[in-house]
């Protein structure tokens, strides 16, 4: 049965992942937090292991997402490059950042951080356009906070990514597109920092690799290729906003679960 929890999360990742360009993040690792809770693992260390093993699903999910994507055009290569090398150091030192962090204040900032995308997304907040495209040093620096928080909270970097490029002027199918591109690295980058950060800890659960646990991995990952190919689909073909105030409100929930929690 929780085999089976872990297939239908990852199916709700894989779709959220294509659809909106968030990597799924946003959901398993709430998810993950509340299904560690009931298996009794240790509340120092199950939202370390709930951020790393989101971030090792990712990397499935981000390969799946970034074909169907590419196959529309819609990934803009130039700029995925210089975000790629900011990102890649802004990963290993989040997840630095969230080592040092107790399981009950990580929590706390992961709460804090989903209602904030919450309101963000259900009134559809974005920055007026630039219209200017940013140099190759600004994209790297960019990409090194997005890295960096992304590595945290253990998301793909679509929340932070798309508002960047829109505001930038980046067309929104081509910047969601960057966007699912740019979590390959993050998440790439994120879950070998996290094995190594929890390489040894005695109150990890068995079959843990560091702070990914293995078996919810494993069923993630089964369930989350196709459906992120099935959002990628979609993203191209319906109007999101219903859906968007939809995943808002769960997310705001989620959130203020975990700030009434600690």
């Amino acid at each position: 049965m929780l085999f089976l929890s872990y297939l239908i999360l990852g199916a709700c990742a894989g779709l959220l992942a294509g659809l909106f360009g968030i990597g799924g993040g946003l959901i398993i690792v709430p998810v993950l937090v509340i299904s560690f809770e009931l298996q009794g693992m240790s509340p120092e260390v199950l939202t370390h292991v709930a951020v790393g093993t989101s971030l090792a699903t990712i990397i499935v999910t981000s390969l799946s997402s970034i074909r169907s994507h590419h196959l529309k055009q819609a990934v803009s290569w130039n700029l995925f490059w210089p975000l790629a090398a900011g990102i890649c150091l802004g990963a290993i030192l989040g997840v630095k950042t969230a080592g040092r962090l107790s399981g009950p204040a990580l929590q706390t900032a992961i709460g804090v951080f989903a209602v904030l995308i919450a309101i963000q997304m259900a009134l559809g907040l974005r920055p007026k356009g630039a219209q200017r495209l940013p140099g190759r040093p600004a994209l790297v620096g960019a990409g090194g906070v997005i890295g960096w928080a992304s590595a945290i909270f253990g998301i793909g970097g679509g929340s932070l990514t798309v508002p960047y490029l829109s505001w930038k002027g980046v067309r929104m199918q081509e910047a969601v597109g960057t966007s699912a591109a740019c979590g390959l690295p993050i998440a790439l980058m994120g879950a070998l920092a996290n094995v190594e950060e929890g390489w040894g800890n005695p109150e990890l659960m068995p079959w843990s690799l560091g702070y990914v646990y293995l078996p919810a991995f494993l069923g993630i990952v089964l369930a989350s290729a196709y459906f992120a190919r099935l959002g990628a689909l979609l993203a191209h073909r319906l109007p999101a906003t219903i859906l968007r105030r939809i995943f808002a409100l769960l997310l705001f929930s989620v959130g203020l679960r975990f700030l009434l929690a600690n």
